[in-house]
């Protein structure tokens, strides 16, 4: 449990913490065992990239606190289009949006939008997302993310089984709609790109696509269908869920806003509030808010934000089996638990700015264009997804120190990727050495290209 010390130092005490005979701690490495550290890993954010490192740490003994203001989960990953998107692989970054930048900033009827003085404020990060939508680079993109992707289910596999969360998954894959002639054309670059990469996909015809969903209202002039994706039911349940089992392990968690880090050659100390947590490990996993944490190395790298939005319909699930994602429109239409969710459109624009009440009456407008009338929404929601101008995460050592360990800018994949960055980064901790290149995803790659 956790105690407070004097000097507002907090000493993590785990006593019998695992069952007897418990396969978890069995030949773990256990970072700083024996040492001074209060902790073997400290890690902050509980969003579904820190508690997937919580867990893939603390399912290998070591001795872990998981550190957050906010409940496990209920943040930007509450708010997600609910899929696991294996397939996710093609970038925001794509030459069509140097094509487009003068609509997407000042028009109002796009799925991507860019917030004009957001821009201003912040050139060089805008330039540099700008450099990597030139076409080679895009391509590379793609190839780095479906790198990471194509190792997904490996690593949130095991937490869903781990944490008994199995009836919070669907396995009936995911359905992509062009209801114009023009997009369903200009859509085979991105197709042929993706089976390149060796992703799963299955061209069916528009007669079939309407018979697999005929709760759509569009015209469907192309369709393809992804059957190895996934969605979740309820994606804030399935975070609590892999928590419950965290907790249940013997993982501590702290309720408290993390504001800095000081690397020493043998320890972290992580300032959590007015407390002090001494750890072998710190992981920076606080998505978009990575870098408000001063010393972590998160603050020297551009991070930015692509704020996205959704509606709740509850009491429509009905209309869908599985997620469907309109193109032209930007946005998924997905069934679960709570009822009807659109979820998606980019909005780069700050932090701190105030909901766009356009971008929701966007999702509004076109999800009655894609399923006929719906009812007035119960409920809508802001989000921000972390993400570098290059549309790759960060995953793998600060250059503060080899003891900080970043795990962010996961932009719209988050849920999908959560379970690989945390196998990876409790490799990282322990010394390991991944079975997968980790050099695209370094926080020392040049942000700026072209």
């Amino acid at each position: 449990m956790l105690r407070r010390a004097s000097g507002h130092r907090f000493r993590i005490e785990i006593a019998a913490t695992l069952p007897e005979g418990s396969p978890h701690g069995q030949g773990g490495i256990g970072i700083g065992r024996g040492s001074m550290t209060d902790v073997d890993i400290a890690i902050v954010g509980a969003g579904i990239v820190g508690t997937s490192c919580a867990l893939w740490a603390r399912m290998r003994g070591h001795r872990v606190v998981l550190i957050d203001p906010a409940p496990p989960g209920s943040g930007t990953s509450a708010g997600n289009a609910c899929t696991l998107a294996t397939y996710g692989c093609l970038p925001v970054n794509d030459p069509s949006v140097l094509r487009d930048l003068p609509r997407l900033i000042f028009g109002g009827d796009s799925p991507v939008s860019i917030s004009y003085r957001h821009a201003l404020r912040h050139p060089g990060w805008m330039l540099a997302f700008l450099a990597n939508c030139r076409g080679a680079r895009s391509r590379a993109i793609a190839g780095h993310l479906a790198g990471l992707l194509a190792h997904a289910d490996a690593g949130v596999n095991p937490l869903i089984a781990e944490a008994g969360a199995e009836d919070l998954v669907v396995a009936r894959g995911q359905v992509t709609v062009w209801s114009t002639a023009r997009a369903a054309r200009a859509a085979e670059a991105g197709l042929s790109l993706r089976r390149d990469l060796g992703v799963a996909l299955t061209e069916v015809s528009p007669e079939t696509a309407a018979a697999m969903e005929p709760g759509l209202a569009l015209p469907i002039r192309r369709a393809v269908h992804y059957p190895e994706a996934r969605h979740v039911t309820d994606p804030e349940a399935l975070v609590q869920r892999f928590h419950a089992r965290f907790t249940a392990l013997g993982g501590e968690t702290l309720v408290a806003a993390v504001s800095a880090t000081r690397a020493g050659p043998d320890a972290v100390r992580v300032v959590a509030g007015d407390q002090r947590i001494e750890a072998g490990h710190v992981v920076i996993a606080a998505g978009a808010f990575s870098r408000r944490i001063a010393g972590s190395g998160a603050e020297h790298l551009p991070l930015g934000t692509e704020r996205g939005y959704h509606l709740l319909f509850p009491g429509e699930a009905q209309r869908l089996t599985r997620p469907v994602g309109w193109a032209e429109g930007g946005f998924y239409a997905t069934p679960m638990g709570r009822g009807l969710r659109l979820a998606g459109t980019v909005e780069i624009s700050g932090l701190d700015a105030p909901v766009n009440a356009r971008r929701l009456a966007y999702l509004d407008r076109r999800g009655h264009e894609m399923l006929g009338p719906l009812p007035k929404p119960a409920s809508s929601w802001l989000g921000y997804r972390p993400t570098l101008p290059d549309s790759l995460p960060v995953i793998g050592p600060s250059v503060q120190s080899g003891r900080i360990l970043h795990a962010f800018g996961h932009q719209h994949l988050g849920l999908t990727l959560g379970g690989i960055t945390g196998r990876l980064i409790a490799d990282l901790a322990e010394g390991r050495h991944p079975n997968m290149p980790l050099r695209p995803y370094r926080s020392t790659r040049g942000f700026l290209r072209g």
